[in-house]
């Protein structure tokens, strides 16, 4: 038997050190590395491992049939339903509704007559079951347990048929008895995943591992466990708030620009069907310091108010808040406004919110941000029932942006009748009016306000 020594590995990254370091030379995390108990490694065989099969792509078979929840906001994310033989990692902030939502796929999933298991670590099994008649959910036939370690998980789903759908809750509190580690470091989150990736493809059943995130909002535990799996989830949401999105991440089976929108009530979550609607529902008509974004969201256009408040800031340095975009994006469209139209934001604190807790990414909302925070600046609103999209340059260019139309169309559906957008669409015909724009300058002419105080000061 080979002498067994001890490691340190990266819980972000899966690095791995032959001593402790503060700062992980792969990923630049500090304070990321932990000890990995050794485990014997038997000695070098002489003998050769069996042969594998090889099979070409033209006789593997046709696809497997997903399992289709039936919650067609969940279904969009995962490309259609779960995939036989696949492991699914979703994460989420405690209280987010991750578990709510897993036991209502579950039982949809256990009435079209699939076998079905939950197994939790965090809950006894009457826990689980007076939450599921809370939901209305109790006459579904789901096989229900308290477990949490390995062996005893394993053997139990391999004594008998072994379900087609299982649902873990949560990886990090799972343990194996055969590594001397506490539940939820690196060793055993790793080897837990190991263990149930390796027999989700050998039965060929669906694994939904739950997952807990960091304050920085990434999923706990090393990353390599996100490149074991074959499909990644966030499941996002402000608790203020009742909505909440499903984003994929990662997703061998499916896209990854998709979202699902539900709405958290007593009875569990919802779908939203039409998450534009939802999201500008509580607008409060034309105010200064807000515009709607026509944007995209996988294949789905998606009509977002983007809130900004630009006020004097004391001496030294301004203040930058972002709630629902990126700070750096933010810092760009602040410095081409600068540079671009003699704007001296410098000198003031900048606040920008996403409306209803959703977040976005999409370089289209560059233009309805400068327009929300020029619109703070003057203390002008827009004018009426005006969506704004598009892409914004270091040169102070107004750049094209993809699926206009689709946007336009979502925005004329919804009542909205003016829409400011890049140059290029008028050539088309659109279902509203539209004003273009090749640079961002050009846009200060809906704000009065603001042009006559850059005359003042060229006077003065």
């Amino acid at each position: 038997m080979a002498a067994a020594k001890d490691r340190y590995v990266c819980r972000e990254c899966g690095a791995v050190y032959s001593k402790w370091m503060g700062k992980c030379e792969a990923c630049g995390g500090w304070n990321t590395v932990e000890i990995e108990a050794a485990v014997a490694v038997a000695g070098k065989r002489s003998s050769r491992g069996r042969p594998i099969a090889f099979q070409t792509l033209a006789t593997t078979g046709e696809d497997v049939p997903r399992f289709a929840t039936g919650l067609a906001e969940l279904d969009r994310v995962t490309g259609g339903g779960f995939v036989p033989g696949s492991t699914i990692l979703i994460g989420g902030d405690p209280g987010i509704g991750k578990s709510t939502l897993l036991l209502q796929a579950t039982a949809a999933l256990a009435k079209s007559g699939v076998d079905c298991a939950y197994i939790s670590g965090e809950e006894a099994a009457r826990q689980i079951a007076a939450r599921a008649r809370r939901l209305g959910l109790g006459e579904a036939p789901v096989r229900v347990a308290a477990a949490n370690e390995l062996r005893e998980i394993l053997a139990s789903l391999e004594a008998e048929p072994a379900p087609r759908f299982i649902v873990i809750d949560s990886i990090q509190t799972l343990y194996a008895d055969a590594i001397e580690a506490a539940p939820g470091t690196v060793t055993q989150v790793r080897a837990c995943a190991e263990a149930l990736n390796r027999f989700a493809k050998r039965h060929e059943a669906t694994v939904v591992l739950v997952g807990h995130v960091t304050k920085e909002g990434q999923l706990a535990g090393p990353r390599v466990v996100e490149h074991m799996v074959d499909t990644v989830l966030y499941f996002e949401g402000e608790r203020g708030h009742q909505f909440r999105i499903l984003r994929a991440v990662k997703n061998r089976y499916g896209a990854t620009d998709e979202i699902g929108v539900f709405s958290m009530t007593d009875r569990g979550l919802t779908e939203v069907a039409n998450p534009s609607a939802l999201f500008l529902g509580s607008r409060a008509g034309n105010v200064p310091g807000a515009a709607v974004l026509a944007g995209i969201e996988g294949t789905r256009p998606l009509l977002v108010e983007v809130q900004a408040l630009v006020t004097p800031a004391p001496p030294g340095s301004p203040r930058r808040a972002v709630v629902g975009w990126d700070t750096g994006r933010l810092a760009m469209v602040l410095a081409v406004l600068d540079a671009r139209c003699g704007l001296g934001l410098a000198a003031y604190d900048v606040y920008l919110n996403i409306a209803g807790g959703l977040r976005i990414s999409e370089p289209a909302a560059d233009l309805a941000v400068a327009a929300a925070l020029l619109s703070s600046l003057a203390d002008e609103p827009l004018p009426d029932e005006t969506v704004v999209f598009g892409e914004i340059s270091l040169a102070g260019e107004v750049r094209p942006v993809s699926q206009a139309d689709a946007r336009l169309k979502e925005a004329a559906k919804l009542g909205f009748r003016h829409a400011i957008v890049p140059a290029g669409l008028s050539e088309r015909k659109q279902p509203l009016a539209v004003t273009e724009f090749g640079r961002l300058a050009d846009i200060l002419q809906f704000f009065p306000g603001i042009r006559r105080r850059r005359r003042n000061e060229q006077v003065d």
